[in-house]
Order: structure tokens, then sequence, then C-alpha cells
């Protein structure tokens, strides 16, 4: 019985790796008309790619949402607002630094800038804008206050400050936003969110809970377009 709900697990992750593989072998031998090398690598790669995924995503749920769910259960006994907004930014700081696709984006944008923006300074100044966006968003659970009142300033902000940053660094903002929404952030913060919305009284965790990982998108754009701002000053 296990078994077969092993392979009905596995296939089910298969189903969403096999159709981008398939259009890219598409596109590279009928559109491109480029001839595929190495299918022997390419065939084990997919198989790989597939069992890895699924054990990435069997492992997330039995223990990083798991622990964050538990954890934003039992943020409110410290009955310290201060301290739960601390507790969050920290999370959501060290979760960033070890975000594979931002560490792989910080080394790209280093090549690229032939060193001019070192790939620790970027990964740093995005984790302390996620953080920051994680902080704010646990602050606006913790207050129940509606995601508009809060997202509208920080669009603003983020406008204003794209019309001073240079233009590179506003693409750079932009995909490094993007890089922060991996495997690593998502599972855990927003379980961290829900858990902390479900076990507050008068708070709606589907109104509550969710718009937290928005924020942290706006903050590490926020963060990186300020180290633009202030490098062009400096």
């Amino acid at each position: 019985m296990k078994i077969v709900e092993i392979i009905k697990a596995l296939w089910g992750t298969a189903k969403s790796v096999i159709p981008i593989f398939s259009f890219l072998v598409v596109l590279q031998i009928f559109i491109l008309k480029k001839p595929l090398e190495n299918i022997k690598g390419l065939l084990i790669g997919v198989i790989l790619a597939i069992l890895g995924l699924h054990m990435f995503l069997k492992g997330a749920s039995m223990s990083l949402i798991c622990l964050g769910d538990a954890a934003g259960r039992n943020l409110v006994v410290l009955n310290n607002k201060n301290l739960i907004i601390l507790l969050a930014f920290i999370i959501g700081y060290f979760g960033t630094l070890v975000e594979p696709a931002l560490r792989l984006l910080a080394l790209e944008v280093e090549e690229i800038s032939i060193g001019a923006i070192p790939s620790n300074v970027l990964i740093n100044a995005v984790a302390i804008g996620f953080g920051s966006g994680m902080g704010l968003g646990i602050l606006k659970i913790l207050n129940n206050i509606p995601t508009l009142k809060i997202i509208m300033p920080i669009l603003i902000l983020t406008i204003i400050l794209c019309l001073f940053a240079p233009p590179e660094i506003v693409d750079i903002a932009m995909d490094s936003a993007s890089a922060t929404t991996g495997p690593v952030n998502i599972p855990i913060n927003m379980a961290i969110a829900i858990g902390l919305a479900n076990i507050l009284e008068n708070v709606d965790p589907l109104l509550s809970g969710f718009g937290i990982i928005g924020l942290t998108s706006l903050g590490s754009v926020i963060s990186v377009l300020t180290l633009g701002i202030l490098t062009r000053i400096l």
C-alpha cells in the first residue's frame, strides 16, 4: 500500500516537471532546430529533479511547515509584540541568506558588474529587506491592520526610490525580490504567519494570514534600491 502511495506521489511531482521538460525539448528540436546533446544526462537529470523535488516537498511538509506553524501559534505566549516582531525579522533574515536562487542571482550580478556589486553585500541587503517585510507583516497580523493600509505607502515609497536609484539597480532589485520567494522562505514564513493568525482572537486567518510574502518582496526591493542610492551618493 505504501509503495502505491509513493508511486502516486512521485507521479504527482512528475506531472509538474515533465511538461516544461517536454516543451524545452520540442523547442530545441523542432523550433530552434538544434540537436540535443547528452540525452542520457538529460534523462538522468530529469529523473533526479523529480526525485529531488518530491523529497524536498515531503521534507518541507514534515519539518519546515510544521515547525513554522508551531512557532507562529506559540509566539503569542511571549506577550511582547516588539519581541515577536524582532524574532520574525531574524527568521526572515536568516531564511533569506540560504535561498539558493538569491545566491545564484547575487553571483551573476557580481560577475556581470565586475565586482562592483559584491554578492555578499547584495544578499545581506535583500535579507535585511525581507526580514523587515516579515516583521511588518507580523505587525499587521498582531494589530489586525488591513493589508491595503500598509501596502499603499510602501508602493508609493518604492516608486519614489525607483526614480532616484540607478537604472541597473532597479532591475536588480526587482529580480532580487523574486529570488527570495524560494523553497526555504515560503514554507517557513507562510506557516508562521498563518499559525499566528489562527491563534489570535478577533483575527481572520484568511484576511490577515496572507499577504506577508508580498510585503517581504517589497521590503527586499526597497532595501536594494536604498543600497543603490547610498552607493551612488557615497
